[in-house]
């Protein structure tokens, strides 16, 4: 026969081995004490795990050598073994159960049971208490009836009026969020815009058409040879100096007497560089301190021809013409931009930032077109709806009246005045702010108000005690019914 096999330990108590028996699923549990530890079970708890096996069907047995502990189940009548072996080997003892005589009942109390028995059946057989019996069952099933099944529903149409409040705002670039005292933030809108212009060139110059050229003479001023590289820079003394530069390079042999003849010409092309002879006098950079210079003969050979250049005046009137055209064109698009209900602070309309202006040909060149091209970027400021319906529901809300509340959450703003905005940023002016509020009814006060009354009363009771703009409607399931339920949750009132 299966056998569990519990070994015990030194910390195991009464309930830690009955949680461990209570796991066991065999007809004999066997308990095995260790040999050299001490496990604290006494015969009352013998017992108990005694009586805990043969509520799970199963049959107690020990192993142990203890002296005190052999006595305490041979007491119990609790098979003891000297080893697991023996204890699967041998059979075990069978447990004696209790047994409990079944006696009959007196012979006097059962016949005062008969007599009872006949008693209450002639009590129960008398007609006059069967009718009442029926007729208490009918009205219980009916009373019930007109407890769930009736249903009522009341339809009110509450007293409304139009809330109209007048609020001075101010919209500020520095405010950040919405105040009931009126401040609302002015938000910047930004926008890129670019465009082409092209104009007929009015102006008229001349362009260079070749360069002075002729001899200088270079004379050292020190004791050694001075070397004159090519596009060494000599001017005449004047205040308006015309510059020249050397087209060949060379060296003036060491000494104070000694000169050097080179050919230059003028830096700029045009009328300009021609000079007189002697006008030049300067040797520019450090080459000045070493070296004197002089043209013996007149420069000649700048020439110059008429031609149409773009003047100031044509590129003024090309921008000008251009930024009209760009302006209108952010105009229109921060219009479009613009949703319903804001409003935009016209005179806060400026140029941000100019980030290309191109001259198509560029000045000094000749052309009989100029065109210009150019990106701009505008900004402007403006007050959002959102921001103006968010002021207009709080300054609604502080200011409604008792008993009352919003019939839903729409609500218009108009502007009484325009925006006037201020040199140093803030926009003032005034709006109009309505909506629709209605009397509060309490649900709860009217359908107690309501339970068990009929019909027409109830109309009456709503009327006298409710401000209604409408008479009240009182719809019963079945139609029939003339009474307004008696039990709460069978009425329900719908407030339009």
């Amino acid at each position: 026969m299966k056998t569990q096999i519990i070994t015990l330990e030194s910390h195991d108590d009464l309930i830690s081995v009955r949680d461990r028996m209570s796991w066991a699923k065999t007809p004999r549990i066997l308990l095995v004490w260790p040999k050299y530890e001490n496990v604290t079970l006494r015969q009352v708890d013998l017992k108990v795990l005694q009586r805990h096996a043969l509520s799970l069907g199963a049959q107690l047995g020990l192993v142990t050598r203890t002296r005190r502990v052999r006595e305490d189940a041979e007491a119990l009548k609790i098979p003891v073994f000297e080893s697991t072996g023996q204890a699967q080997r041998v059979a075990w003892p069978k447990p004696r159960r209790r047994k409990w005589a079944h006696r009959p009942p007196r012979r006097d109390l059962r016949a005062q049971r008969d007599q009872l028995s006949a008693g209450e059946g002639a009590w129960r057989a008398h007609p006059v208490v069967r009718v009442g019996a029926l007729t208490l069952g009918v009205f219980s099933v009916l009373a019930l009836v007109a407890l769930f099944l009736p249903r009522a529903q009341v339809r009110l149409q509450p007293q409304s009026k139009i809330q109209s409040l007048v609020l001075p705002v101010t919209a500020s670039p520095s405010v950040e969020a919405v105040f009931i005292t009126g401040s609302i933030p002015a938000r910047e809108k930004r926008l890129l815009v670019e465009g082409t212009n092209s104009v007929t060139v009015t102006g008229e110059a001349v362009i260079p058409q070749s360069k002075a050229k002729g001899l200088a003479v270079f004379r050292n001023l020190t004791q050694q040879a001075v070397t004159i590289p090519v596009g060494t820079v000599i001017r005449t003394a004047d205040a308006e100096a015309v510059r020249f530069v050397t087209t060949e390079e060379g060296e003036v042999a060491a000494g104070t007497s000694k000169t050097l003849e080179l050919p230059v010409e003028a830096l700029e092309g045009g009328l300009s560089g021609n000079v007189e002879a002697d006008t030049i006098v300067v040797v520019e950079d450090r080459l000045g301190l070493s070296l004197s210079v002089a043209n013996p003969e007149p420069l000649k050979g700048g020439r110059e021809i008429p031609s149409v250049q773009a003047s100031d005046e044509d590129r003024e009137r090309a921008k000008a013409e251009l930024m009209e055209k760009l302006e209108e064109e952010a105009r229109t698009q921060l219009a479009k931009e613009i949703k319903t209900g804001d409003i935009l602070f016209e005179d806060t309309f400026e140029v941000t930032q100019v980030l290309l202006e191109e001259y198509d040909p560029p000045p000094g060149a000749a052309s009989t077109r100029l065109t210009l091209t150019m990106q701009v970027e505008f900004s402007a400021l403006y007050a959002a709806g959102s921001d103006l319906t968010e002021l207009a529901a709080l300054a609604l809300n502080a200011s409604l009246p008792s008993g009352f509340g919003a019939a839903s959450e729409a609500l218009t703003v108009k502007p009484v005045t325009k925006p006037i905005v201020n040199a140093s940023g803030p926009a003032r002016w005034t709006i109009r702010a309505e909506r629709r509020i209605v009397q509060q009814i309490d649900h709860a006060q009217v359908t107690q108000m309501l339970q068990g009354v009929r019909s027409d009363r109830a109309q009456a009771l709503l009327k006298q005690n409710f401000p209604l703009e409408g008479s009240p409607e009182i719809e019963l399931s079945p139609s029939w019914w003339p009474w307004v339920p008696i039990v709460p949750f069978r009425i329900s009132v719908v407030v339009q």
